[in-house]
């Protein structure tokens, strides 16, 4: 390839992660006498607790109803509709599951958002759980719901890695901020909230990655260069996790939390028969030049460089895809796997990382070789001036060369080693084998979000795992939304104009004035960025009329 040709690839793109966060009674007694339905009660109150008594958040009792208007879960990347009848109930998250949820008329009367009636938080919480209201958009222009009885965190929208962290970040604070009213709400169990994927009785639940994607990409591309590479990534950002298989009932410790949990090489499905390339095509934005790929694969990561390298690194590869379509010429290295599920769990279930896996050609590499593979070439053909993409390069090869000379070398900056090298002092101290529950245990409050609580915040403290982004960036971005993308205007609009804020989703919001209202559809994720904003003179402080005016004004001239 010609230095004229050179794609300069970087990271930059949109991006998101959605965390379901494991929920349990804080209290052991409680939690042997909770029934079938408890974890959905749990995670309502989770989610009301914060969203209508958090200071936070704004006036007290009142939320943003999330948008149901424009998704589209049942179409299939691979060019077809799933009928409803066919669907699993768990896919169809496009129900309305708030009942008070209004229809929206563009410029029409709207009525304003659903305020709590007075009394003590425990009141409250009683109100919003008698009414199922498990859904709101947060001042942060993240969404904040009940998702198959867990409460989530979706992230708002950005184009780096980094930003991704920092919000990612916030999530966690404010699950613990939720943790918090609901332990000093007289009559309301206390709730413990966990950042990991499986219980260890057979349920997985996700944290989900979101990047757009030129929609002119064939997808059966896209399939086949993420197959091998979702596959080995979990050497760098695995989670790591006690017992194999779903139920964990075989004594060891694997890489990733997820992998077990992987049937199938490419599918619609999240919750059952899950595949590692998921083909639900819900962009969120303008179908024709977008796609939304919506990875299911990856573990909840505590430690920072995880998640950063995770979305990096795979941003990365899209962009090479592409470039690849733009230009006509083979960037990614040809490393087809001979079966990717089975991989998938073969390279999780070695932690010396020394098992091979079989190519369609027939040759056998590891899990190292094929990331190093892909780094290569990623690196000859990416943007060296640009600071994130060259951060995630040279961290992504500081890494491979650490775990090629000893594992345990890279528990400052790897999550699985980090568990690892933690259970394995347990282990040595105790006398103990992989069987002991102890260690499930140990695997269980690593991940604990509750202050002084977790494992992992311990390591933190003591330095004994880096950090990416300072304490004070996190504290902000838990009420302020990123600037980058239409996220800007989204929670800005709510801070400033919540009561007026009637509902909000990915592409659209709706603002309800005295008069009148305005649903704004933002097609294109950096339409509502702070620079948008400021090029069409919207100010989402300003008092509403004016903020009316300026938008009717920019959408016109978009």
């Amino acid at each position: 390839m010609t230095e004229q040709n050179r794609p300069a690839l970087t990271t930059e793109r949109v991006m998101g992660i959605e965390t379901e966060f494991g929920v349990l009674h804080a209290d052991v007694e409680d939690r042997a006498r909770a029934g079938a339905g408890s974890s959905i009660l749990l995670s309502h109150l989770v989610v009301g607790a914060y969203a209508l008594l958090d200071p936070a958040e704004g006036e007290r009792g009142r939320r943003v109803r999330w948008d149901y208007g424009d998704e589209t879960p049942l179409r299939d990347a691979r060019g077809f509709e799933m009928q409803r009848a066919a669907a699993h109930p768990t896919q169809l998250t496009d129900e309305v599951r708030d009942a008070h949820v209004p229809s929206v008329e563009l410029d029409a009367p709207v009525t304003g958002p659903e305020v709590a009636p007075e009394g003590d938080d425990a009141e409250v919480l009683a109100w919003a759980s008698q009414r199922s209201i498990g859904n709101a958009v947060l001042r942060n222009g993240a969404r904040w719901y009940v998702d198959h009885a867990h409460p989530e965190y979706s992230a708002p929208e950005v184009l780096r890695a980094r930003e991704a962290v920092v919000v990612d970040r916030a999530g966690e604070e404010i699950a613990r901020r939720a943790m918090g009213i609901l332990a000093g709400a007289d009559g309301i169990p206390e709730v413990a909230l966990y950042k990991n994927n499986t219980d260890g009785k057979g349920a997985s639940y996700g944290t989900h990655e979101n990047y757009l994607v030129d929609r002119d990409v064939p997808f059966e591309r896209i399939v086949e260069a993420l197959l091998p590479f979702f596959a080995t990534r979990q050497v760098l950002v695995g989670a790591g996790r006690v017992g194999l298989g779903t139920r964990g009932q075989e004594p060891g410790f694997q890489l990733s939390s997820r992998a077990d949990f992987m049937e199938a090489e490419v599918g619609l499905e999240t919750t059952l028969n899950r595949p590692i390339v998921n083909t639900r095509d819900e962009p969120h934005s303008d179908p024709g030049r977008f796609r939304r790929l919506h990875v299911i694969i990856g573990d909840a990561n505590l430690l920072e460089e995880s998640t950063f390298l995770k979305l990096g690194t795979t941003s990365l590869v899209l962009a090479a895809l592409e470039a690849e379509h733009r230009t006509g010429q083979r960037i990614l290295p040809d490393l087809a796997l001979a079966d990717p599920v089975a991989a998938v769990r073969t390279i999780s279930h070695d932690p010396s990382l020394r098992a091979t896996v079989p190519l369609a050609d027939g040759r056998e590499l590891t899990a190292l070789e094929i990331q190093r593979a892909h780094l290569e070439a990623l690196s000859a053909a990416a943007e060296a001036a640009d600071e994130e993409t060259a951060q995630v390069l040279r961290a992504w090869g500081e890494i491979l060369d650490l775990l090629a000379e000893d594992p345990m070398r890279a528990a400052s900056r790897v999550e699985w080693v980090a568990k690892l090298s933690l259970l394995e002092r347990y282990r040595a101290r105790h006398g103990l084998d992989w069987s002991d529950p102890r260690l499930a245990m140990v695997d269980l409050q690593y991940s604990d979000l509750r202050p002084g609580k977790g494992l992992f915040d311990r390591l933190r403290a003591a330095g004994a795992v880096g950090t990416l982004v300072g304490a004070d960036e996190v504290e902000d971005a838990i009420t302020t939304a990123p600037t980058s993308t239409r996220a800007h205007l989204r929670g800005g609009l709510i801070s400033a104009h919540g009561a007026h804020v009637p509902s909000a989703g990915w592409d659209a919001i709706t603002v309800a004035g005295p008069a009148g209202g305005h649903r704004l559809r933002l097609a294109d994720p950096r339409l509502g960025s702070a620079e948008w904003c400021a090029r069409h003179g919207i100010d989402p402080d300003s008092d509403l009329d004016t903020v009316l005016d300026a938008l009717r004004r920019a959408v016109t001239a978009s």
